[in-house]
């Protein structure tokens, strides 16, 4: 089994990408010398289109019709709570069916260390919370957070989670994934970034795209190195959350583009990266915080004078990430940090 955790740091970052569609220039008529001979040309040209085939959908185009045929199907099972029996197989069904057509587009081998490939969408039900992750193959590690193997329960009796995902796409369907994703969130939230490179580096792509349950938080870049093969990497520092920024980022997320498709990695480090003068100051903006409220709640300060202190929460959330970003690099764990993502980036694209 391929060790992710023993890996060379390097110091290089690319540029953002775009994805730049082609233009599709029409061919100019053939010019006729006489009316004679133009309608024959024309009559030819109607004949021949009249009985041209149509277009074949794309495999990429077949998948997505799959996928949502299925949503269409099953969503109101879950909704009115008659999925029976039948209903199960036929999900099943088709879950097998968009994995097939998924494997096929990409024709991805495996990884060593890692488990067999697997649909990364994981229901067709709108009300799910784990609904409309990113489309793609996902691979899980065989190694636990625990040391122990992943996929059933560890000497506590807990569930052992996998230490490490893949998720491999192509680049065209991550496009698509990001229109469909443009307005997904309420008015007011933060949406995904419509271009491939900044939604790599953008929390809310990874919240979204990869169902956990919680939100990830980016502490601060790594300095990998881009791979030859590759156009575009990025990794940082991360945690997942579902209420504040964790004191720790245990975690390293990275990404890459590469001929022609996305790789994305999401693994647990050891040991985790914690800067305490970094906590330090994020304690004493929520003290802060804490004593505006008390003081406009028993009328000590009044409403202009609270609201000039502004929101100190999520002040200091800032300053704690501003701190992570600056002092991180000078951190023992943060050089040991960027050889794990470094090596999990490897056994990403297969190397």
């Amino acid at each position: 089994m391929t060790d992710w955790l023993h890996a060379s740091p390097h110091q290089e970052m690319k540029t953002d990408m775009q994805i730049k569609t082609r233009g599709v220039v029409a061919n100019r008529p053939a010019r006729c010398g006489n009316g004679a001979a133009c309608a024959i040309v024309c009559l030819v040209a109607m004949l021949s289109s009249t009985g041209a085939a149509p277009l074949k959908p794309s495999p990429e185009d077949r998948y997505i019709a799959t996928r949502d045929a299925a949503i269409e199907k099953f969503s109101p099972k879950y909704d009115a709570g008659n999925f029976d029996d039948t209903a199960k197989q036929a999900e099943e069904a088709a879950f097998a069916d968009l994995k097939a057509q998924m494997s096929g587009i990409l024709s991805e081998p495996g990884r060593n260390g890692f488990g067999p490939a697997k649909l990364n969408i994981e229901t067709f039900y709108k009300g799910d919370e784990g609904f409309n992750t990113l489309d793609g193959l996902r691979f899980d590690s065989e190694i636990g957070k625990t040391g122990e193997k992943a996929g059933g329960n560890g000497a506590d009796g807990k569930y052992v989670e996998p230490k490490a995902h893949i998720i491999v796409t192509t680049q065209t369907m991550f496009a698509r994934w990001l229109r469909a994703h443009k307005d997904w969130w309420d008015k007011g939230a933060r949406n995904v970034p419509q271009q491939i490179g900044s939604a790599l580096k953008d929390e809310s792509f990874y919240t979204q795209a990869i169902s956990n349950g919680s939100a990830v938080v980016s502490f601060t870049t790594l300095p990998i190195t881009t791979p030859a093969s590759a156009t575009f990497t990025h990794a940082f520092l991360a945690a997942r959350t579902q209420d504040e920024i964790p004191n720790a980022a245990d975690e390293v997320i990275v990404s890459a583009l590469a001929n022609g498709k996305v790789y994305i990695a999401e693994g647990s480090i050891a040991p985790k990266v914690q800067i305490t003068a970094c906590t330090a100051i994020r304690a004493d903006y929520n003290k802060r915080a804490e004593t505006a409220d008390d003081d406009f709640r028993f009328k000590r300060i009044d409403k202009k004078a609270y609201d000039k202190l502004g929101k100190l929460g999520q002040q200091g959330e800032d300053a704690f990430k501003r701190c992570f970003s600056q002092r991180g690099p000078q951190q023992p764990s943060f050089a040991e940090a960027t050889r794990q993502a470094q090596a999990l980036l490897a056994a990403a694209m297969g190397k």
